[in-house]
């Protein structure tokens, strides 16, 4: 793709990365625990209400997730590691150590990153249950939603995918790790029903308590993106020909616009074009193309971009919510762009958005904030959605921008 913005200028990459080591070092003091997104059902005092509904569930879970701070800790919400989280924050710790041998020694010197990087990918490999048919996470707490209740530890496509690439980035340091990824296609086949369609594409489920009428778009562009990890390390092209039906699917409900709407049919959700959803189908999309050197979907991808650029984000690096409004501007959605555009080679545009978020959604110190919205800023750190996400997105803008992963030895 041709770029668009100018990144003739060599920036400074040292800044940034006191950044990410400041970002680590605030998850690695609180050994990665903290509160997380829709984590309200984890509280000890909910939980010992004897009855629950669909709809009390829903209720206290939205209050918590939207009230201020302090009801988290009134109601006894458990900070916990997110596996997700853990997936992301390995694959930071490794870039970290990767970045460093290029950057040479830094005040943080006695950190080894490497260490932190299998804790994390032993943890996850230890916190799969063994009662499924091969590899697969989800969350630590309970989540309810509209369509169904999900318990704790229920795997979905969209952890499982993040837990796979981190095993299989740390399969350098453990071949191990690669073995126990390797399962995870059982679980895609059997627990997330992948299943192929008379028009020749492919669907799976987002997890097992999903019904069937509606398609999560975002959850399945993941899922082939776990099986083009696999492909990438194994070669097995069955992984290849399956990401590529499950793509032909989501591509197909592309909208002329150049973006995805959360769930087919689009009734099927509140949520319209999101910006953070819509950035796992793109990623996706590229992540196929560079692994595959495939063009089939170039169109999609450019026409996608456009939509990024001019609709999703503002000439100023913020994140609008969706294709209709600006806020909450969030920092998912901010993370999810800096990792877009970076894939893309659009480093001055990565960046742009890097420092809208330095500016709205950062203590100055270490810690990222939730979301802005109209009238104010929600400065609670949210271990998985806030801190994991901006310091995996900052160390991959790092990696892409430097090329060094190309230089290390597999």
């Amino acid at each position: 793709m041709t770029e668009i913005y100018d990144t003739s200028t060599t920036e400074a990459v040292d800044p940034l990365f006191d950044l990410l080591e400041r970002s680590l070092a605030y998850a690695r003091e609180r050994e990665y625990l903290g509160w997380d997104y829709c984590d309200g059902m984890s509280s000890r005092v909910w939980r010992s209400v004897p009855v629950q509904t669909k709809w009390s569930n829903l209720a206290f879970q939205e209050v918590i997730k939207r009230g201020p701070p302090f009801l988290r800790r009134l109601f006894l919400v458990e900070p916990r590691r997110n596996y997700k989280g853990a997936a992301l924050f390995a694959m930071a710790n490794q870039n970290a150590h990767e970045l460093r041998q290029i950057r040479g020694p830094t005040r943080n010197t006695d950190i080894d990153y490497l260490g932190e990087t299998r804790d994390l990918l032993d943890w996850l490999v230890e916190s799969n249950d063994s009662g499924n048919s091969g590899f697969g996470l989800g969350h630590p707490h309970a989540v309810q939603d509209l369509q169904g209740y999900a318990s704790p530890n229920t795997p979905d496509s969209v952890v499982t995918s993040y837990a796979v690439k981190a095993l299989l980035r740390g399969a350098t340091l453990d071949p191990a790790y690669a073995r126990v990824a390797a399962s995870s296609a059982e679980l895609v086949e059997n627990e997330l029903d992948y299943t192929e369609l008379d028009d020749g594409t492919a669907r799976i489920t987002y997890s097992q308590n999903h019904p069937g009428t509606y398609y999560t778009l975002n959850a399945g562009a993941l899922g082939a993106r776990l099986l083009v990890d696999l492909y990438a390390y194994f070669g097995d092209d069955r992984h290849r020909r399956r990401a590529r039906k499950l793509l032909d699917h989501i591509v197909d409900r592309q909208e002329p616009i150049g973006g995805w709407k959360y769930r087919d049919p689009p009734d099927a959700s509140h949520l319209s074009m999101d910006t953070h959803h819509n950035g796992f189908i793109l990623e996706s999309l590229q992540y196929y193309r560079t692994v595959t050197a495939d063009g089939r979907y170039d169109e999609a991808i450019d026409d996608a971009m456009t939509f990024h650029r001019e609709t999703l984000f503002t000439a100023d690096g913020a994140p609008n919510f969706d294709e209709n409004d600006a806020y909450p501007r969030d920092i998912h959605a901010a993370a999810q762009g800096i990792l877009v555009f970076s894939y893309a080679g659009e480093f001055t545009f990565a960046r742009r958005i890097i420092e809208w978020t330095l500016e709205n959604l950062f203590d100055g110190e270490e810690r990222f904030y939730f979301r802005k919205t109209r009238y104010r800023t929600r400065r609670i750190t949210l271990m998985r959605w806030c801190q994991a996400w901006m310091a995996y997105a900052i160390s991959e803008y790092l990696v892409e921008r430097t090329g060094v992963r190309e230089t290390q030895a597999p």
